[in-house]
């Protein structure tokens, strides 16, 4: 490029230019120094959160997008699985089931429980009449007996007719029958008898058994909360109350886990992002007290306090070797408000600080 007097002269006017402002703004700032506060110009930030998918899935439908505002909670976008939904469905079907064995066991223990009683006492009873009801037919199928035997020797003596021992006769065989039926009787009364007794034995097989229906059901009621946490996991809620800053996906795209989904820039956590000169930085200490203001409020100053100071320096040339390119260098610093109530601030809004350095000095409004 060939250089012309007017190019040489418009070239050290603009370096002229630059260094004035340049010194405007570090006597402007070692003024405000000299009242005990230090003004900052920037910029309205806050921390961002990205909202990523926890599973692999297909978006199905975008709720918000770009700009939008969003509460803590908000369904901001759904997922769309259908072996997550069947693994979801089968897992809780699964859990009912074992929990219906569970309610069925227990209910038939608690039968035995109340029954087991009753039905000793029962089948004990049982035993006791038939074995009376043994004795009664018993006896009379001994006197039956001998009752043939009497007249089967007046029979044979011609005291009595054919017809006379055979009704002695058949009389006998009925009693044996009776005899016969009450002793079946009474075994079939001692082997309830045997079983009710065995009712404790029964109890404690069936505690047994809905001891183990519980384990299975709890198993069960473990994958059937660990699939429908991965179901629910198809939709998406914001962390925080925000500003959806930015979004990276749409709908129909298949995510893996980990993805970014979207930005939100946390509204509780805004702050002013400004700068100082390197002369100013060992004046500036974390906790000192500041005020931020804003052309939206510019008769309500916000309570601030400084809560973050860079240690490397932005802008820095490549190569640092005059005194006065090292006075060029600047530091990030934040103010953060410290009422939430009082924020009315937003990501991106310009704003002025006031950093105060001695801790009577007064405050007064930035300088414009």
């Amino acid at each position: 490029m060939a250089w012309t007097r007017t190019s040489r002269w418009m070239v050290g006017a603009g370096l002229v230019a630059a260094i004035a402002v340049a010194a405007g703004v570090y006597w402007s700032s070692q003024a405000d120094a000299d009242t005990g506060l230090v003004q900052v110009n920037g910029r309205m930030e806050s921390d961002q959160i990205v909202v990523s998918a926890r599973v692999p899935a297909r978006i199905a439908e975008l709720l918000v997008r770009e700009g939008d505002q969003v509460q803590a909670g908000q369904v901001m976008l759904k997922l769309r699985d259908e072996a997550v939904a069947a693994r979801s469905a089968q897992a809780e079907a699964a859990a009912a089931a074992q929990l219906a064995q569970v309610r069925a066991l227990e209910s038939s223990l608690s039968l035995l429980r109340s029954e087991s009683t009753v039905l000793t006492q029962t089948a004990q009873a049982e035993v006791t009449a038939a074995q009376a009801e043994l004795t009664r037919v018993g006896v009379i199928a001994q006197q039956s007996a001998l009752e043939r035997d009497r007249v089967k020797q007046l029979a044979e003596q011609g005291f009595v007719g054919p017809q006379a021992l055979e009704r002695a006769q058949v009389a006998t065989k009925s009693a044996l029958e009776q005899y016969s039926s009450a002793r079946a009787q009474v075994q079939k009364a001692q082997l309830n008898l045997q079983n009710a007794r065995l009712s404790p034995q029964r109890i404690q097989s069936r505690s047994a058994e809905l001891q183990a229906a519980v384990a299975q059901a709890e198993m069960a009621h473990a994958k059937a909360l660990e699939a429908a946490s991965e179901s629910k996991e198809l939709t998406v809620t914001a962390p925080v109350n925000g500003h959806v800053v930015a979004r990276y996906i749409n709908p129909g795209e298949a995510v893996n886990h980990g993805v970014p989904l979207y930005a939100i820039a946390d509204l509780s956590k805004v702050y002013l992002k400004a700068y100082i000169p390197e002369p100013m930085l060992g004046r500036i200490q974390l906790g000192q007290a500041a005020q931020i203001w804003t052309d939206a409020t510019p008769d309500q100053p916000i309570d601030a306090k400084v809560g973050y100071i860079a240690n490397r320096a932005e802008f820095t040339p490549k190569e640092v070797q005059t005194r006065d390119e090292r006075t060029k260098l600047v530091f990030e610093v934040r103010l953060y408000p410290t009422q939430t109530s009082q924020l009315k601030l937003l990501p991106g809004q310009p704003a002025d600080g006031m950093i105060r350095l001695s801790p009577d000095a007064p405050w007064h409004a930035p300088r414009h």
